[in-house]
C-alpha cells in the first residue's frame, strides 16, 4: 500500500487553501476501500505526471489502511437462539468503548448529555472484548464470544462518502501557465477516460469530475445570459437617449469590435510575455479565466462613450444645418477627438501598472484589465474611422434622417 503523502497548496483569497477557482476535482468511488485507496494512488500518481509541478490534494489525505480496527461481527441465528437482541448487542458494546448516549438533561439553560460507561472502565485491550458479558431476555449471561466473531483488522483513519458511497477527491491544481479549460480537458482525458480505457482502474471504480469544471461552467453560462442582458439594457438606455431605434445599432457596434479586441490584446499580451522570461524577467502569463470574462461586461459600459459622441454631435449638426452630412460627421469628429483621446489615454494608462507590471496580487484582475485596456484601444481607433463612415453612409442611405434628425434628451 502507499505511504504517507505531504503536499503544499497555495491558498486561493476565495476559497480557503482548497485551491480555489482552479481546483479540479476528481471524484473516485469505489465499493470497498482497499480497492478505493489503490485506484486512488494509481490516480494520484497519474496526476502528478499529467502537468509540470501541478498541486495534488487528496481528500482524505491519507490513502493508507494503517489504523487498527476490531470488527465484530454478530451470529443472528446463534443470538436469536440465545435471546440476544441485536439492539442490545451493539448498545453493550457501545457502553464498554467510548460510552453509549442515553438521554439529555437540561438544568435551566444549559444542556448536559448522559453516557453510560462501565463501572470496570474502557476496554482498553482487544483481547478483553471477548469476556463482555450480555444479558439475554431468558435471564441468562453470556459472554460476547459466544454469538459474536471479533476479528482484528486494519482501517483507515477517514472515510468519506459522496451521495453515500466511499470516495476519495483528488484536488488538483495546474499550474498558472496552464489555462483552466485546457487543463480540465486533460483531466478528464488522461485520467478519468485514460485510466479506464488502459485498464488502470477496475470497472466497479467510478470516476468524474468536479469542482472548478462544474462552477466553471455555471458561472460561464452565467456570464453570457448576464451578458445579453446588458447589452439589451445598454440599447434600450441609448434608444430612449437618441429617441431613435436606428441610430443606437450604429454605437452597438463598437461592442463587438472592443469584445475582439480585448481577445487580441490578451493573445498579445501572453505572446509578448512569455518572452520575457528568456531575459531574465518575470514572464506575463494570463490564462483565460473567470475574472477575465468580467471584462467584457466592463467593455459594454466603456467601449459605446466614445460613439455617442460622434452621433450626438452628429445629429446636433443636421439640425442646424440640414443637408450637410459630411460636414455635419466631420466637424463632429474633429469637435470630439480631443475629449475622446483624452478619456482613452487616462484609461489605459490608469490601467497599465495593473496589466504591464507584476506584483503581489496583480495576477487576480491581471486579466479583467488587459481585457478593458486593449477592447478600448481598438474600439477607440475604430470609433475615429468605422463608426464616422458608417455613419455618414446611412444618413446618406436615408434622406429623412437629415431633414428630421431625432433631438437627444439631454446635453453632451
Amino acid at each position: 500500500m502507499p505511504g504517507l503523502l505531504a503536499f503544499a497548496t497555495r491558498g486561493s483569497i476565495f476559497s480557503g487553501n482548497s485551491g480555489g477557482t482552479r481546483s479540479i476535482n476528481v471524484d473516485i468511488s469505489a465499493p470497498d476501500l482497499p480497492t478505493l485507496f489503490t485506484a486512488s494512488f494509481d490516480a494520484f500518481v497519474k496526476a502528478r505526471g499529467l502537468f509540470d509541478n501541478p498541486q495534488v490534494r487528496p481528500d482524505p489525505s491519507n490513502l493508507t489502511m494503517g489504523q487498527p480496527l476490531l470488527e465484530i461481527r454478530p451470529d443472528w441465528e446463534r443470538a436469536a437462539e440465545l435471546g440476544v437482541d441485536p439492539a442490545d448487542l451493539g448498545y453493550t458494546v457501545w457502553a464498554y468503548s467510548d460510552g453509549a448516549f442515553v438521554d439529555e438533561f437540561f438544568m435551566e439553560d444549559e444542556k448536559i448529555d448522559i453516557f453510560l460507561y462501565s463501572a470496570a472502565g474502557n476496554i482498553l485491550h482487544p483481547r478483553d472484548i471477548d469476556e463482555v458479558s450480555l444479558y439475554t431476555n431468558a435471564g441468562i449471561v453470556v459472554p460476547l464470544s459466544a454469538v459474536a466473531q471479533v476479528r482484528e483488522t486494519v482501517n483507515t483513519e477517514t472515510i468519506r462518502r459522496v451521495d453515500g458511497e466511499r470516495t476519495v477527491t483528488l484536488r488538483i491544481v495546474p499550474p498558472r501557465s496552464v489555462a483552466l479549460e485546457t487543463a480540465i480537458d486533460n483531466v478528464r482525458s488522461e485520467i478519468v477516460q485514460g485510466m479506464r480505457a488502459d485498464g488502470s482502474v477496475p470497472p466497479q471504480v467510478q470516476m468524474s469530475i468536479s469542482g472548478a469544471s462544474d462552477r466553471m461552467e455555471t458561472t460561464r453560462d452565467a456570464l453570457s445570459g448576464n451578458f445579453a442582458v446588458a447589452v439589451a439594457i445598454a440599447y434600450l438606455l441609448l434608444v430612449a437617449v437618441f429617441s431613435h431605434w436606428g441610430y443606437p445599432l450604429l454605437i452597438m457596434t463598437a461592442i463587438p469590435i472592443g469584445v475582439s479586441g480585448g481577445v487580441v490584446g490578451l493573445w498579445l499580451l501572453n505572446a509578448f510575455g512569455s518572452l520575457l522570461g528568456t531575459l531574465g524577467m518575470p514572464a506575463i502569463v494570463q490564462p483565460f479565466d473567470l475574472i477575465t470574462m468580467l471584462g467584457f461586461l466592463v467593455l459594454i459600459g466603456t467601449v459605446v462613450n466614445n460613439p455617442i459622441l460622434i452621433v450626438e454631435r452628429t445629429m446636433r449638426n443636421l439640425r442646424s444645418s440640414p443637408g450637410r452630412v459630411e460636414e455635419a460627421v466631420l466637424e463632429a469628429v474633429r469637435s470630439r477627438i480631443r475629449p475622446i483621446t483624452m478619456s482613452m489615454v487616462t484609461t489605459v494608462f490608469g490601467l497599465a501598472p495593473l496589466v504591464f507590471f507584476p506584483g503581489s496580487g496583480t495576477e487576480l484582475y491581471r486579466g479583467l484589465g488587459a481585457i478593458v485596456l486593449f477592447g478600448l484601444l481598438f474600439s477607440t481607433l475604430v470609433t475615429l474611422t468605422f463608426v464616422p463612415s458608417a455613419l455618414s453612409l446611412v444618413l446618406d442611405w436615408r434622406p429623412g434622417a437629415r431633414r428630421a434628425a431625432p433631438q437627444p434628451t439631454g446635453d453632451a
